[in-house]
């Protein structure tokens, strides 16, 4: 997609860009107010503005746009005269200044994506529209507050030309925290680059069902994983002090809460947990975030957990958030959330009903556009909300906006934007991440790594492997490697021949943000299967690329734009193409490119080596190449089970001792285990050693483990600490994932991994759901999964 803009636009994009190089406020002008003042403590400046704040101004902090931006602009330009007449009284947040999508009020949750029509804004573009925003917020409007600039940036900053990493859900396959806070430190630092401040990202959901489209967007079904992977991320987009740093954004926490086991698997459906399941499992993330990080915002969830929608959920937002857990910050409503309190919950009448119940609740800021949040004036006017409640809101968003250092300067360069963004040191970085990610999931005869010298004729296979489907949330990286271009050019560079067939089609098109789906007609695969198979005939070697795209797993947002699905199994004709050529006999490697763990019975059971890719990013290519290759050891483990077929489901390793019984006519063990992964080399992980093996219940002691290289290549294992409370007053899962920790060994290397267990890796929530260390024996697993474990025991004494 190529952005066409008229001669007049480009004018005012410079005039706008010049604003980049405008001289931070004049702080030393004589009388100037306290909160203007950056050498003021925040809540000194937070106390001088709110007293000069009228009440419009104060619930024009929590307000936002985005489909309204349309209002607000001329032929796509930020228009500073129809902002003031818009919002005489400033604006809180805007929403994704790089896009184009937001046009009228008409849009609703259906437009809350790209669907190709209208390419969004470049690096240059962006910056200039965010500093014009910002110029008219400091100067324009009576106080001078900047605004909150949010993006999306789910694996990589969502804008046209930004750095494409490996969506989320193959970032928690690396099982590697300090790599996360990497590749969000390049997010931040490319947002930041634009004027944008404030992600909603990371996803820290726990995801205990695959039909969902959003699994993707998540960290698995762990709520350690999720926690260690979004504790990565939080650090990378905002580091680990309390003001922001010139290249670091806020982050917002996703989706609180149960949103990842939505009942039949369809998106926002009820989430029907108890409040145990919801301690335990789904607020395992939030609470440690929070506890452990200065992370900024949290987003509410769309479901219902016990008739009570997430957005109306004072218990959940404010007792159990603000109260329990001390959250400070702001809590950022999801798109349409409130006004779903009346188009899908039926909780609310009107908007001003949903505002009501929305703002009780503890949601401070409605995004993306005012919808029950405009009556808010009213509802204090009528005594249902107090002034003293709006003001305890509206500190909380000053606070941030003073602590990022925003009222000093919100501007960027735009002249240097474009030069920050997908830099040579981003771009190796997505190489890097994107190799970390990947699973291997079979391997068998030693197939791969492929060795040039024997390789002989190789055919690549599979429509995705030329058009390299990178995941949702995602904009149009400045270059996307793809499989076909990374092999064709390894074919050139080691001597082997190579060919090409696309084998199979799914969709006729990926677009993520389009609603309807185009299934290709099966007498068109038909006939690209004939010709596969007549290929693979004269080759020596086949390399299949099968799984999903943009379009077969994503975000349903509306009943006209779906995402979930009713089966795991690969979609359209990939099974008719996987047989046909599993019948030649052929070496066969199938790379998946997914979203979603799949029933690949077939493939499991016929293919002489599996990879797991997840959607892998900009670099897809290269990095399918150095893993095929064996320049790249694959190190990454699931951070979700493959379910055999959905009728197995749930199907996720943490379960109790009374499910998992057993089927007449089936397994109840899943295809792949959490936590698995194969690699070129292999390891000797020894039994846990306890320093103590007798412990009081406030008492901690030491695990060590010790990891082998026993091949014969370099190579890296995840060690993987579980605990099982062997006999307790409420019933515990069979496993917990504890620890975790991702090693590099060279062969016959030996590496001693040491692991605390705390009371905290102990204690559950008992009969009263009060949180206690129950004496007793507990067994401590360690290995490369949650199947192939090594035991010791450890005893919890009265004391």
């Amino acid at each position: 997609m190529h952005d066409e803009t008229n001669q007049g636009r480009r004018k005012f994009l410079a005039t706008a860009g010049a604003a980049a190089t405008l001289p931070t406020l004049a702080l030393a002008a004589p009388g100037r107010p306290l909160y203007k003042d950056p050498a003021a403590p925040t809540a000194r400046r937070v106390d001088d503005l709110m007293k000069r704040m009228t009440l419009e101004e104060k619930i024009a902090q929590m307000d936002c746009v985005w489909s309204g931006k349309g209002k607000i602009e001329d032929n796509g330009a930020f228009s500073a005269a129809k902002a003031s007449q818009v919002y005489p009284h400033g604006l809180g947040m805007l929403a994704r200044p790089s896009d184009r999508q937001g046009k009228s009020d008409a849009g609703g949750a259906a437009a809350a994506g790209d669907d190709g029509a209208r390419p969004n804004r470049n690096a240059a573009e962006t910056a200039a529209y965010s500093n014009a925003v910002q110029k008219w917020a400091l100067e324009q409007t009576r106080l001078g507050i900047p605004l909150f600039l949010h993006e999306e940036a789910l694996h990589g900053y969502a804008a046209r030309d930004a750095t494409s990493f490996p969506q989320a859900i193959g970032l928690a396959s690396s099982f590697d925290p300090d790599l996360v806070t990497k590749v969000f430190a390049v997010a931040a630092r490319e947002m930041r680059a634009r004027g944008a401040n404030f992600a909603l990202a990371p996803v820290v959901d726990v995801a205990r069902e695959p039909r969902w489209g959003r699994i993707e967007e998540t960290y698995g079904e762990d709520p350690h994983l999720s926690t260690e992977i979004g504790k990565g991320a939080v650090i990378g987009f905002s580091g680990t002090g309390r003001k922001l740093a010139a290249d670091k954004v806020y982050a917002t926490l996703k989706h609180m809460t149960g949103h990842g086991q939505p009942e039949s698997g369809t998106n926002i459906g009820p989430a029907e947990v108890s409040e145990r399941t919801l301690r335990e499992e789904f607020f395992p993330p939030f609470e440690r975030l929070v506890r452990e990080t200065n992370v900024a915002a949290i987003m509410p969830s769309y479901n219902e957990i016990g008739g009570v929608p997430s957005h109306a959920n004072r218990w959940m937002l404010e007792t159990v958030a603000r109260k329990e857990w001390g959250f400070k910050g702001v809590m950022v409503s999801d798109y349409m959330g409130i006004k779903e309190l009346v188009t899908r919950h039926h909780l609310a009448a009107t908007p001003k009903e949903a505002g009501y119940y929305a703002v009780k609740a503890g949601v401070d800021i409605e995004t993306p556009d005012g919808h029950g949040y405009r009556h808010l004036a009213e509802l204090v006017k009528e005594g249902k909300v107090s002034v003293q409640e709006i003001d305890t809101i509206v500190r909380r968003i000053l606070a941030l906006k003073f602590d990022a250092g925003l009222f000093e300067n919100p501007y960027c360069d735009a002249a240097r934007a474009d030069s920050l963004t997908a830099t040579p040191d981003a771009v190796a970085l997505a190489r890097e991440a994107a190799g970390r990610s990947v699973v291997l999931l079979k391997n068998d005869k030693g197939v791969l790594p492929l060795k040039a010298s024997k390789v002989g004729k190789l055919l690549l296979l599979g429509t995705h492997a030329k058009d390299t489907p990178i995941g949702g949330y995602s904009d149009v990286p400045r270059h996307v490697v793809s499989i076909h271009d990374a092999l064709q050019a390894e074919a050139k560079a080691q001597g082997f021949a190579f060919d090409y067939r696309e084998g199979v089609r799914i969709t006729e098109e990926r677009i993520w943000g389009k609603d309807e789906i185009r299934w290709t007609a099966p007498e068109v695969n038909a006939r690209l299967i004939a010709e596969a198979v007549q290929a693979a005939k004269a080759a020596d070697t086949i390399v299949l690329v099968l799984g999903d795209n943009e379009q077969t797993s994503r975000e349903a947002w509306a009943d006209t734009h779906l995402g979930d699905r009713a089966t795991l199994d690969l979609l359209g004709q990939q099974n008719d193409l996987a047989r046909a050529i599993f019948e030649l006999g052929k070496p066969t490697v199938v790379f998946l490119l997914n979203g979603r763990p799949m029933s690949i019975n077939l493939v499991a059971e016929r293919a002489d080596a599996i990879v797991e890719g997840w959607y892998l990013g900009q670099e897809t290519g290269n990095a399918a190449a150095d893993v095929l290759f064996g320049r790249v050891n694959p190190g990454g483990k699931l951070p979700v089970s493959f379910a055999r077929h959905v009728g197995q489901l749930p199907i996720f390793y943490n379960h109790k001792p009374s499910a998992r019984r057993g089927y007449i006519d089936g397994s109840t063990k899943p295809l792949f285990p959490f936590g698995f992964g194969l690699s070129y080399t292999t390891f000797d992980i020894s039994a846990p050693r306890l320093a103590k093996a007798t412990i009081r219940p406030d008492e901690s002691t030491r695990v060590e483990v010790d990891v082998t290289n026993t091949g014969a290549v370099p190579g890296d294992e995840v060690v993987q600490l579980y605990i099982r409370d062997d006999v307790s007053s409420v019933t515990r899962p069979v496993l917990e994932l504890k620890a975790f920790r991702r090693v590099t060994l060279a062969p016959g290397e030996k590496k001693t991994v040491a692991f605390d267990i705390r009371p905290a890796d102990l204690a559950f929530y008992n009969v009263d759901m009060r949180r206690v260390v129950e004496p007793g024996s507990f067994t401590i697993h360690t290995g490369p999964d949650s199947v192939r474990l090594k035991s010791a025991k450890l005893l919890v004494d009265k004391g």
